[in-house]
């Protein structure tokens, strides 16, 4: 569908003449091979590209506490379970009450796997469909999220899935808060062999979108990745400069960026709910990305995510590769859930 990116000479930044856009000089570094990189301990020291796994085996493992923590209430599997046992399951799995009655309005006492995995599946269907068959070029993503959602492996996670399906990738390391998190994000290009803009700590971040979108515009690349500062909803100067990122992003490309998506951490259950709608009110968040669903025991918050958010849930990530992350299927999700307790 798209070109691939082929790497060029490095280049100077831009100076940038328009005196509304940032001042910051910001570094182009391309991909290179490097035999002896080292790897923080939360990055994985080789990046391999592995035999495919089956979505729904991916999902079953997104799920497992979630589905272990079942088995404290049905030990075992049924062909059909009380009304006040799913109840008490879905209130276990993190699944707000508010949206449980919603999901159980009408159902017999004894309920079937059929009947259940309806109403559970129908609970994403409001959120709206993306048409993904006809992509900007270059298709550019910000991503948001609090600190140690996994922003920065959920970055890496999508420009590896980019370069599997052929497409070229530029990364902008615009947390320019943390010096670590440009370092990491860094490493994850060296790794993926995908070109970085980044700055110094400190530096203007909306500097390192635009030079990220003009290079990424230059250079014909499919895709630009930009990472953003970790920052709270009630943190109104870092909010003050989310926004101006945005406003710098459009500056640079028409219609840029062409989708802002917010990074939960699934540990959080339901208070990653709050979060999101506070940055969706201030920026206009296009979509959910779930980190970290194998470590929690609140699968069912997705529910609620995509209920009360009314945002479609584009992937969810597990473990720390570059290969773990997969396309959300509300009826693989369902059909996960519901293996540990049906026949």
């Amino acid at each position: 569908m798209f070109g691939i990116f082929k790497k060029k000479k490095k280049e100077e930044p831009q100076n940038l003449e328009n005196s509304d856009l940032p001042k910051e000089k910001t570094d182009i570094i391309p991909h290179e091979r490097e035999q002896d990189v080292v790897v923080d301990a939360g990055i994985e020291q080789e990046v391999k590209v592995e035999e495919d796994i089956s979505t729904k085996s991916f999902f079953t493992r997104a799920l497992e506490k979630t589905v272990d923590n079942f088995k404290s209430i049905v030990p075992q599997r049924k062909e059909k379970i009380e009304f006040d046992t799913i109840e008490e399951l879905l209130i276990e799995a993190d699944m707000e009450y508010e949206i449980i009655e919603k999901a159980m309005d009408g159902l017999p006492n004894l309920i079937t796997r059929d009947q259940l995995r309806h109403r559970l599946v129908m609970l994403f269907e409001h959120a709206p469909d993306i048409d993904t068959s006809s992509l900007p070029r270059p298709f550019i993503e910000l991503i948001i999220g609090v600190n140690g959602a996994g922003k920065t492996t959920t970055i890496a996670k999508l420009a590896h899935m980019y370069k599997e399906n052929g497409n070229s990738v530029i990364l902008g390391a615009g947390d320019t808060f943390r010096a670590a998190a440009i370092e990491q994000l860094t490493k994850w290009s060296q790794k993926l062999e995908v070109p970085i803009i980044k700055t110094k700590q400190g530096h203007d971040p909306s500097a390192v979108a635009y030079d990220t979108i003009t290079s990424a515009v230059a250079k014909n690349i499919d895709h630009a990745i930009i990472d953003t500062a970790g920052r709270l909803q009630t943190q109104v100067g870092l909010a003050n400069e989310l926004k101006k990122i945005v406003k710098v992003c459009g500056k640079a490309c028409t219609g840029a960026p062409h989708q802002k998506l917010m990074i939960l951490d699934g540990t959080q259950g339901n208070t990653a709910i709050a979060q999101a709608r506070a940055f969706n009110e201030m920026v206009g968040i296009d979509g959910i990305i779930v980190t970290k669903l194998d470590g929690t025991a609140k699968g069912g918050a997705l529910f609620s995510i995509s209920n009360q958010l009314e945002l479609p849930i584009f992937y969810i990530g597990i473990g720390e590769k570059a290969t773990d992350l997969i396309s959300f299927s509300p009826d693989e999700f369902v059909d996960s859930l519901l293996d540990g307790i049906y026949k």
